[in-house]
């Protein structure tokens, strides 16, 4: 059995209905599908949540939210014409219009899921299960997973397909609560894991995930295999891929999740694993798999003579920060300095402060702060079995007058990360991509 996701691109219109109707036609073990809400026909288009959110603030502040509710139902509206639907729009949103003062923002935002899913089933020729009779949170905020799973008995053995609203599910069978945004993938991560699925197929509009972000390297190649600690490893570092929580339900018993493009059903798309090494065998991987990065981080580098060996300054310098609810991206060292990396964004309103802190409680010599810069992480499970791709990755960048302002390995040897001025930002992952994945590819 295959559990199958449809983001909001896959689902903008009537002709992407039939795009996935072909598809999960296609092959008789896609048997539960998970969509998201409606998504954006072109790029000035609205997303149906983002609408849904609007109507709440108008609601908020006492303003009509009649324009905004006629312009959703108008897109559910269009779908159900052009593929001669049955479902009873009026009726749905006159529910919608009857319940939304009353009930919490989570009920209000979920609905573009709940219809879209309403019609897919009517479409599909499936049965329809609302989340919130099947996903099930406890009153902490977390899935209780196995209230899901007995949720869900009473469906089986599956006599024909369901689809089931993504985002959203509810506290005791009755308050809707919603996920976080890019919930949908949570959603049918969940479902992958209680029905042990052979593969969780994640459809959007992607061919998979890219060895670098399109903006900035033309053309990058997509990744065939890729294990989820490299995946976090990138997406923590801005690869937009999955949402972080959709890769837990499924990592302990290895369960793949494909990352596929609905408007390219024939691309195999990206293989996401616990375990890669079975497919390594047959195609060793790349010495990198991904490189992604963020900008605009500040270095806070505190000097003092003998700093290694004074015990406890580091967790004095994180109560520090623990105290400004920052959280810190890297922690270069050296013999006598060591530098804290945090988001300039988040220290703009309190650095002078922490930096008062900072001479009071550690007593440096000298502090030095450092902005603009940019973190890029360079990641692959094929490193460590080359020897000296750090030296190379240097090297290449030297090479293109490109100056290294930190430098930072995990243990493991699945990434390096390097720190550059935002000005070299851009550069600095086209050299890396040119010299150690297209060139080699």
């Amino acid at each position: 059995m295959k559990i199958v996701k449809f983001g909001g691109s896959s689902l903008a219109d009537a002709t992407c209905f039939q795009k996935v109707k072909n598809i999960i036609e296609s092959d008789s073990s896609r048997k539960i599908v998970v969509v998201s809400a409606i998504g954006k026909r072109n790029k000035d288009d609205n997303k149906i949540t983002d609408l849904l959110y609007l109507c709440h603030a108008h609601l908020q502040y006492g303003v009509s939210t009649e324009n905004i509710l006629s312009m959703i139902e108008e897109r559910y509206r269009c779908i159900k014409d052009d593929l001669h639907l049955s479902i009873d729009l009026h009726h749905e949103f006159e529910i919608i219009r009857q319940n939304m003062m009353k009930e919490n923002i989570d009920y209000l935002v979920s609905r573009g899921e709940y219809l879209c899913a309403k019609m897919m089933s009517e479409y599909l020729g499936y049965q329809f299960i609302d989340a919130k009779d099947v996903i099930l949170f406890d009153y902490n905020g977390k899935i209780n997973i196995e209230k899901t799973k007995e949720a869900f008995h009473k469906f089986m053995p599956l006599h024909t397909g369901i689809v089931v609203p993504g985002f959203y599910g509810s506290i005791n069978h009755q308050r809707i609560k919603i996920m976080a945004r890019g919930g949908s993938d949570i959603t049918g991560s969940i479902l992958a894991d209680l029905f042990d699925a052979e593969v969780y197929e994640n459809w959007s509009d992607v061919s998979g995930i890219l060895a670098a972000d399109p903006k900035i390297v033309h053309e990058p190649k997509r990744i065939e295999s890729i294990t989820y600690n490299e995946l976090r490893e990138l997406s923590y570092m801005g690869a937009n891929v999955l949402h972080d929580e959709a890769v837990f339900p499924v990592r302990e018993k290895n369960i793949p999740i494909n990352i596929r493009n609905t408007f390219e059903p024939d691309n195999p798309g990206t293989m996401i694993l616990n375990d890669c090494s079975e497919l390594d065998k047959k195609h060793p991987p790349h010495t990198i798999t991904g490189i992604a990065g963020k900008k605009d981080f500040t270095s806070i580098t505190i000097y003092k003579k003998g700093i290694s060996n004074e015990s406890g300054i580091a967790l004095k310098a994180f109560q520090i920060l623990e105290k400004y609810k920052i959280s810190i991206e890297n922690m270069p060292c050296g013999i006598d300095s060591f530098s804290l990396i945090v988001s300039s964004s988040k220290i703009a309103d309190c650095l002078y402060e922490m930096l008062s802190d900072i001479k009071e409680i550690l007593q440096p010599d000298s502090i030095r702060i450092s902005d603009s810069l940019s973190l890029i992480a360079v990641v692959g499970r094929g490193m460590v079995k080359n020897t000296g791709i750090s030296g190379k990755i240097f090297g290449e960048l030297g090479t293109h007058q490109i100056n290294i302002q930190t430098i930072s390995q995990g243990a493991d040897e699945l990434n390096i990360i390097v720190g550059v001025h935002n000005d070299d930002f851009e550069k600095t992952i086209q050299v890396i991509y040119e010299k150690f994945i297209r060139r080699i590819s």
